[in-house]
């Protein structure tokens, strides 16, 4: 950790093209779909379930389109069931996923919670990432502000970052640079692209991070 050790965003790798957009951006922005053994649309957030993929972007419109259109039936070159709750099971995975990650940078020891621990790690320059329950405080959220060059993830709620954090609620936390910090950063932004954001769940004014 330090300011030496901040971790360079990796190559964007495969590309892959959305079938409800037409966009080709790489996979990591991106949802995995493979039609299961009873012909439905089964989400593959991890994309290691066999069968022949079908992307769509990490976006709720885009997933919307995908799920209501036709669009998957077309892809897949068969018939297929899409399930009435497919987005809101993305998003729960995604959620799961972002909890996971977490939760194994804290045992690592690559991340930490609390007002006074955040603001510590931040002022030292060991964060690479400042997260904050969505549902927190305003006020006590804006006396904090994003790593420059780092990261800001404020989507999740306090109990599901409570999860990660092995907590009933949290509302700060942050991740030093290196590790799985990466990989949380970039799942936590399929989730925002899926989660309906209120004004609450918004990166805060003027901190918004890259």
């Amino acid at each position: 950790m330090g300011r030496g050790g901040r971790t360079k965003d990796r190559e964007d790798g495969p590309e892959r093209k959305c079938i409800a957009t037409g966009e080709v951006q790489p996979k990591h922005g991106l949802v995995r779909f493979v039609v299961g053994p009873d012909g439905q649309i089964v989400p593959d957030i991890l994309g290691k379930l066999p069968g022949r993929g079908m992307w769509v972007a990490a976006d709720r419109k885009a997933l919307d389109k995908a799920a209501g259109k036709g669009i998957f039936a077309r892809a897949a070159k068969q018939p297929v069931k899409v399930p009435d709750d497919l987005v809101a099971e993305v998003e729960t995975q995604l959620v799961r996923r972002v909890v996971d990650l977490i939760s194994l940078a804290r045992k690592s020891g690559a991340a930490v919670t609390g007002y006074e621990k955040v603001k510590d790690w931040l002022s030292k320059d060991y964060a690479e990432v400042l997260i904050q329950a969505s549902d927190g405080s305003g006020r006590g959220k804006s006396k904090l502000s994003t790593p420059h060059f780092g990261h800001y993830i404020g989507w999740l709620t306090a109990d599901e970052l409570g999860l990660a954090f092995g907590r009933q609620t949290v509302i700060h936390g942050a991740l030093a640079s290196g590790g799985l910090t990466q990989r949380v950063v970039e799942e936590a932004q399929r989730l925002k692209g899926v989660r309906e954001i209120g004004a609450a769940g918004a990166a805060q004014k003027g901190k918004t991070a890259r």
